[in-house]
Formats: C-alpha cells, structure tokens, sequence
C-alpha cells in the first residue's frame, strides 16, 4: 500500500530565483565573472565537458580551476592550464550532483571567442554548463537527468531560445561535449521532438547545414 508520505518523496524541485541562484546546487564561488551587459536578456544554454586532469573523475580540479586554486604541481597537465581565469554556472558531475560557480544573473567566463546566430561573444547571453566528462566517453544517465532539469528551471526563469554545444559555438576550437554527447536523449528528457523547423531540434546527423553563422555537422542542435 502507498501511503501520503512515500507519495511525497521523489527529486525535490530545481528552481532559479531572482538572482540566479539554483536551489539544490552546491554554491561554490567563483572570482571569474563579472555584469553581463545593461539589457542582456538570457537566451542561450551552451553545453560543456570537461575533466581534469583529462579523464579522470571525482577529483577537485575543475573547482580549483574555475577559483583560482589550481595546484601546478598535482599533475602534468596543470602548468599548462593553472593561469586561465574561467569559469562557468554549472558543473553537473558524473553522479548527477550539481555545483553553481556564478549565479545566473553574472557573466561568467566559459564561452571565449564564440558566435551564434551571428551574435558574438556568447558569454553575455548564455548560461554555461559543465558536464564531467570527455568527448568520447558516454555521459551518465543521472548526468542527462539533472541537466534535464537544470534546463526546465532555466526555461523557466529566462527566455531560453536553443541549446547548443560548446563546438557550435567556436567551431574548430572547441569540440566538447563531443561526439558521446547525445543530443536525442536530451531532447525526450525536454520533451523536444527531433523534427525540422520550429518544433524543435534541427537534424543535420551525416551531412552539413547551417544554422546562424556556422556549420553544424555531426549532432542535433535544440531550439527550446
């Protein structure tokens, strides 16, 4: 018998408030933002993987990168990457825990040079999404769920037009989420069907098209 408790439990609620703080989220803060600029209205999500040191999991890295504590001697691949000033809003790691480095109403620094639609600089009307994780190693399924939900709330709050990947973005300097990425999954969790034109995604597997100022090639872009 199912009693009026078990019916309350169950994924508690992901909202955004005013400021652009998610509930739920680990808050974590990051020196790397600044204003977005007077006016700005929030209409892009941009996808990301990453990992560090590249590959490995768990780990503090991305959070002593995305604060300025990066320690150049816990392993090779640090010096490399220690003075970068980056940052992004989320980081969904792969046990679908979600961290927020910058509220949503701030800038913050995961874009770079980047275009879409014709509109540079992508950091000023964008929300970054870190997924832990590589190009080529499939993300988790609690990974999709929350980034699923990240994305409702984020509807929600501001009038989110597309979800796009980093390599969309800045093609041929970027190529994360990367091809383990699956965007058909992405759009049923969002309830977007993977047809052409307004209904939502824009199909373009096998063969190129382009959308805005840049050719897609090898996954679906989402238009919410």
């Amino acid at each position: 018998m199912t009693t009026r408790k078990q019916l309350r439990t169950g994924p508690r609620r992901l909202g955004i408030d005013a400021d652009g703080v998610a509930s739920l989220a680990t808050q974590v803060a990051s020196p790397n933002r600044n204003e977005r600029p007077p006016g700005t209205v929030i209409s892009l999500i941009v996808v990301h993987g990453i990992s560090l040191p590249p590959g490995k999991f768990g780990g503090d890295g991305v959070a002593r990168l995305f604060t300025n504590t990066l320690d150049r001697e816990a392993d090779p691949y640090y010096p490399g990457i220690a003075h970068l000033r980056v940052s992004s809003h989320f980081f969904i790691r792969r046990a679908g825990t979600l961290v927020q480095f910058v509220p949503c109403g701030l800038r913050a620094w995961h874009a770079g040079v980047s275009s879409w639609r014709g509109r540079a600089s992508c950091n000023d009307y964008s929300i970054g999404i870190e997924l832990e994780g590589t190009d080529d190693l499939a993300y988790s399924a609690a990974q999709y769920r929350m980034l699923a939900r990240v994305a409702r709330a984020l509807r929600g709050r501001y009038p989110i037009r597309d979800m796009v990947g980093h390599c969309d973005i800045a093609p041929g300097r970027k190529t994360d989420p990367g091809a383990a990425f699956d965007w058909q999954r992405m759009g049923r969790l969002l309830g977007v069907p993977a047809t052409d034109g307004a209904a939502g995604i824009v199909p373009n597997r096998g063969q190129a098209k382009r959308t805005g100022d840049r050719p897609v090639t090898d996954h679906r872009v989402h238009r919410l």
